[in-house]
């Protein structure tokens, strides 16, 4: 079926066999960029996480890592365990970093977005961009579940598609993210053991896909280059985004933006009656609920709620249909 398509990858690199009696070790299914949609969900809903190879030329990559440079060496490192103490995390991408935007938007990752997200919001929305460089002396980070930013209290649903795009190789040795493949569907209390536990190797240009209920990590850093990992997340439409898109790319940047990345932004409705606004003029000079988009683009973007097809959609959703 799919699995001849890639290959399984742990630590060591090539697929590994357990010493006899011990327990199978976790991998990652590798896959081409270029791979079917339907394949690449289809791992992904297996596993909950894989690596897409080659997923950026190196002409690009080349110029995302010059863009993000004077970003990245300005950013202080973090103050905690969790953050990292050897660690930089440089945000607000998409208005500093035009290289990141067709990043943003990928057709893979959307298509992805669509498979899991969708069932469960009307939009989805840009939840953080953040490049992480792991610098040498760095431990390994506490082993997490993305979505825990809302705390414990969504149950039953999985509210995010992660993304971390390696801008240098990714090695065993100088902080690979650990992944816990088909831990997604865990509760919460459970720890992994170190044999269900395999680490993102990878090469420069490809792509960690994984969801928002994997357990994971960033991997310690004992040796070689700076390890940088550019992290693109989304979540649910309706819920609140980890990095605050509008203050992160305001109006006056956002209105030059494509509008299909405005809307990634979160400058479109979540739903039928779920982000509109009303701008807060004198009597009489301005109009009353309106989308985000208006402080975009202004007359004619005007509605009072959403769309029919939005409204549409919510009936559905009660008749169970």
């Amino acid at each position: 079926m799919l699995r001849p398509m890639g290959r399984r990858r742990g630590t060591a690199g090539p697929e590994r066999q357990s010493p006899a009696g011990k327990e199978t070790m976790a991998e990652l299914t590798h896959l081409p960029a270029d791979a079917p949609a339907d394949a690449i969900a289809a791992v992904l809903d297996h596993d909950g996480a894989l690596i897409l190879d080659d997923a950026i030329a190196p002409d690009r990559l080349a110029a995302l890592k010059a863009e993000l440079a004077p970003y990245v060496e300005a950013t202080p490192v973090g103050r905690d365990g969790f953050t990292g103490v050897r660690t930089t995390r440089t945000g607000a991408l998409v208005a500093r970093a035009p290289a990141c935007r067709p990043l943003v938007t990928h057709p893979q990752i959307q298509a992805l977005c669509a498979h899991l997200l969708k069932p469960n919001c009307e939009r989805w929305r840009l939840h953080l961009t953040q490049l992480i460089r792991i610098m040498a002396g760095q431990d390994a980070q506490p082993i997490h579940r993305d979505r825990w930013a809302w705390g414990a209290h969504l149950k039953g649903v999985e509210p995010q598609l992660n993304t971390i795009w390696a801008l240098t190789d990714f090695t065993a040795a100088n902080g690979a993210t650990q992944v816990v493949p088909g831990s997604q569907t865990w509760p919460d209390d459970r720890r992994p053991q170190g044999h269900e536990i395999t680490r993102a190797v990878m090469q420069a240009g490809s792509v960690l896909v994984y969801t928002g209920s994997v357990f994971h990590g960033g991997g310690a850093h004992r040796g070689g280059e700076d390890r940088w990992g550019l992290n693109i997340t989304y979540a649910l439409g309706w819920l609140r985004q980890e990095e605050n898109q509008y203050l992160s790319c305001p109006p006056d940047i956002a209105r030059t933006l494509p509008q299909d990345l405005q809307d990634l932004l979160g400058y479109a409705l979540g739903g039928y009656a779920l982000g509109y606004y009303t701008p807060p003029l004198p009597p009489g000079e301005g109009p009353e609920m309106v989308p985000p988009s208006y402080a975009l683009r202004g007359e004619g973007e005007a509605a009072a709620f959403g769309t029919a097809e939005d409204l549409a959609a919510i009936g559905a959703q009660l008749r169970g249909g």
